[in-house]
């Protein structure tokens, strides 16, 4: 079934010879699809918007790649742990390094039980207490908090960030070997990438961010995915998880923001309801077009079923340059 001003200082990468890699494992992460990507990516453009910034693959793409020069960008995510995470090592990079180091020799010592000691006696805990503290502090992080989550991500299971229905973050350990739990030049690297002029870290909802998204944006969106099958999701990024009425939210708050101009790339799975949502006539109406492309399924609890899929990118990046003097981009390819 179908679903019917900021900062002026241009955003200049201090080592734009190299690609600067995300922080952080995510699932979905779009590294891969980054060659697939990029030639949708408009060549001019005021602002880019990203909703689901997740591992912000795209964002590093485009800020290495000085696509982003005299560019706003607003990275927003409804996950109060990663942008509370980002924030502490935009803010507090050192004393995120020291405290990721103190726990790669913990975990050099003990392993998994640190995982689990971690998990359940610092990083959980930790987390309710700050909810308590209201809103504001939702996405407020210490800089031990953020290294928690840091280390929980790169020894957990595929990197994988999941929540039970209480909120409590559930997890995992990974089996690896020998993890780079503190990559202290990559983390200053990412926090001097986000603490560029112009870039701005949030926490709101999709509607949010988009709602004022309009001509001379560059938007894109990568969404927790539809699932495939009943048992393919992995949508629990926050507690309240990202199901079918969320798709149809996102969907309404996109082609929106695609007939008020705005460039509109998007990644999502192939699942018969997305095909259909982004087929229908009030998203052609918008100019948006539907691509398949062959990607590479990284989560699953069993290894066999890891492998190729066919995902979709969603845009309307060809049709929008002919309406928006001075904006244009590469043809959309299938």
């Amino acid at each position: 079934m179908g679903w019917g001003a900021g900062a002026d200082k241009a955003l200049v990468p201090a080592e734009a010879s190299m690609p600067l890699r995300p922080l952080l494992k995510w699932a979905g992460g779009k590294r891969q699809l980054l060659p697939a990507l990029r030639p949708h990516y408009p060549t001019s453009f005021d602002r880019y918007i990203e909703p689901f910034v997740g591992s912000g693959a795209v964002f590093f793409d485009l800020y290495t790649t000085g696509r982003l020069q005299g560019r706003r960008a607003r990275l927003v995510d409804l996950n109060p742990d990663l942008i509370g995470c980002y924030r502490a090592v935009r803010d507090q990079t050192e004393a995120v390094i020291d405290a990721l180091r103190e726990l790669e020799r913990e975990h050099r010592d003990r392993g998994s039980d640190c995982y689990y000691d971690v998990r359940d006696r610092r990083f959980n805990p930790a987390r309710a207490e700050r909810s308590t503290r209201g809103a504001g502090a939702a996405a407020a992080a210490s800089p031990g908090l953020a290294a928690m989550f840091i280390y929980l991500n790169r020894t957990g299971f595929n990197g994988l960030f999941r929540l039970n229905r209480q909120g409590g973050f559930n997890v995992p350990a990974g089996r690896y070997a020998d993890p780079r739990i503190c990559d202290a030049d990559r983390v200053r690297s990412v926090a001097r990438a986000l603490s560029s002029a112009g870039v701005t870290i949030e926490c709101i909802p999709f509607e949010d961010a988009l709602e004022n998204a309009g001509r001379g944006d560059f938007v894109y969106c990568d969404p927790p995915y539809a699932p495939l099958s009943r048992t393919a999701s992995f949508a629990q990024y926050t507690a309240g998880g990202f199901g079918v009425q969320d798709h149809r939210r996102l969907q309404k708050s996109v082609l929106s923001a695609a007939k008020r101009g705005a460039t509109v790339l998007m990644s999502n799975s192939s699942a018969p309801a997305i095909v259909a949502a982004y087929r229908g006539p009030a998203a052609r109406r918008a100019g948006l077009t539907v691509h398949r492309i062959p990607a590479r399924r990284a989560i699953n609890s069993r290894a066999a079923l890891r492998g190729p899929v066919e995902e979709l990118i969603i845009t309307n990046a060809s049709t929008t340059a002919r309406h928006q003097p001075g904006l244009s981009a590469a043809p959309a390819g299938r």
